[in-house]
């Protein structure tokens, strides 16, 4: 396919890197003539040097021909613009970042005035996904699949833990048929595991079933999941703002602890039910005097990593049970990996997974639209939801007769209210929504997961 991106920030950037790796023709276009040197000198695509506004700029970029226009510039309003301006002269497809709150409730209409087939919020996506990992607090990511059915939680084996040392097909019996173990993380190793593959301490499990089901699993491994009463969240911007909101919707309390005196008295008002504190949270003394050590939960989210990084130590050093950091840059999940940090959060990644699962499902032309799509095991395998048309060759034929690619899982089928942990002989069946777990695959189209018979 034929993509141009407007703007090559992180977001831009990391799109275009996983657009290209993916075999996709991609144009950048930014203003900033040394972003785009960076884009030049590492990835393989083309770069403009322009305004994505510009009917002339846009042209050189091949919009007459293209399948798809990403705006993702700082502004709300300049990617509108440009995804206007590119409908008008023949892009397909058009994808707009709107971040600003004023904008949250009017997202449905300004979709479709604009013409528009995808809008992406980050800040409201990542809100979403801390919510969830709060919602299930020993879990360091979780994933949801058809409609909400379905989880994919990551966990990591600790010491004394009663699964080190067992196989995965002896796990099913003992402790639950109603889970799978779909990857595993050993050593910056990402493993598709088989039934005899054996747990060991510090493996990161990545684990499909129903929310129910993860949950007495991990109750069986030791793994109590504290229920969060009380949350400091660190900045009052667009990110503390949506979450707040989010946990206020489950009865959580909230404290947020923002710099800057005028966002303090807007999240006032915004904001009835949240105690909203002006100070730095990145200072200790701080977050004592502000009791964090009665938190269940603390997340820092400002625009600044480091802040982040240093308000989540302090929290951890004041026993905090759960605490998320925001961070924008790739190399620091490795760096505090050993930190204590339960989680970090990367907005880039939650807007990259959206976004290729969109592109995606334009490439499918058999029936099985992807509805899902996660990167997982640190980027080094996908998580992907299809459903199953009725003209894929897969159906109705058991699993255990399906010629299945290395590196591919089927992970968990949900059919109407019922949730399958499949096996040999089970059959998928149009309407089927299905988890594919695969390394070293670009998944559009569900009947790629398997050769034709003989073809191996």
């Amino acid at each position: 396919m034929k993509i141009i991106i407007i703007g090559c920030g992180k977001i831009g950037y990391n799109l275009a890197e996983n657009l290209a790796e993916e075999g996709n023709e991609v144009v950048i276009v930014d203003k900033n003539a040394e972003v785009l040197k960076t884009a030049v000198e590492n990835l393989d695509v083309m770069c403009i040097n322009g305004s994505g506004v510009s009917t002339n700029v846009l042209l050189e970029a091949g919009a007459r021909g293209a399948d798809l226009l990403i705006a993702a510039t700082a502004g709300d309003e300049m990617n509108m613009i440009c995804c206007l301006t590119a409908k008008s002269l023949g892009v397909k497809h058009t994808i707009a970042r709107i971040r600003d709150t004023q904008y949250a409730n009017e997202l449905s209409t300004l979709k479709h005035d604009l013409g528009l087939d995808m809008i992406i919020n980050p800040e409201q996506e990542v809100a979403a996904e801390i919510s969830r990992l709060l919602q299930f607090s020993p879990a360091l990511n979780v994933e949801v699949f058809a409609g909400n059915q379905v989880e994919i939680i990551d966990i990591c084996v600790k010491k004394d833990m009663p699964i080190i040392d067992k196989k995965l097909k002896d796990l099913a019996s003992e402790y639950s048929a109603s889970i799978l173990i779909g990857a595993v993380l050993r050593e910056d190793c990402a493993i598709i595991p088989d039934g005899e593959f054996m747990v060991r301490e510090n493996d990161r499990l990545y684990i499909v079933g129903k929310p129910a089901m993860l949950y007495e699993f991990c109750l069986k491994c030791g793994i109590r999941a504290e229920k969060i009463k009380a949350a400091m969240i660190m900045g009052g911007g667009r990110i503390g703002y949506y979450l707040a909101k989010y946990l206020d919707s489950v009865n959580i309390k909230v404290k947020i602890i923002e710099k800057n005196y005028e966002q303090c008295k807007e999240l006032a008002k915004q904001l009835p039910h949240a105690v909203i504190i002006h100070g730095d949270g990145s200072d200790g003394a701080v977050l004592e005097m502000e009791n964090i050590d009665k938190m269940s939960a603390f997340i820092s989210v400002t625009g600044h990593d480091e802040d982040n990084l240093i308000a989540a130590f302090f929290a951890k050093e004041f026993g905090v049970p759960k605490v998320i950091a925001k961070t924008s840059r790739p190399a620091l999940p490795k760096i505090v990996k050993t930190s204590g940090i339960d989680n970090l959060v990367r907005p880039n990644l939650v807007t990259a997974n959206q976004i290729l699962r969109f592109a995606r499902g334009l490439k499918n032309a058999v029936g099985n639209p992807v509805n899902a799509l996660y990167k997982i095991v640190e980027g080094k395998a996908e998580a992907v939801e299809f459903t199953v048309g009725g003209a894929s060759r897969l159906v109705n034929t058991p699993l255990k007769d399906l010629y299945l690619k290395k590196e591919v899982l089927i992970a968990a089928i949900a059919r109407g209210g019922e949730i399958l942990i499949p096996h040999g002989d089970d059959l998928l069946k149009p309407g089927d929504l299905v988890v594919i777990i695969t390394r070293n695959m670009y998944l559009s189209d569900l009947d790629s997961i398997a050769y034709t018979e003989g073809a191996q």
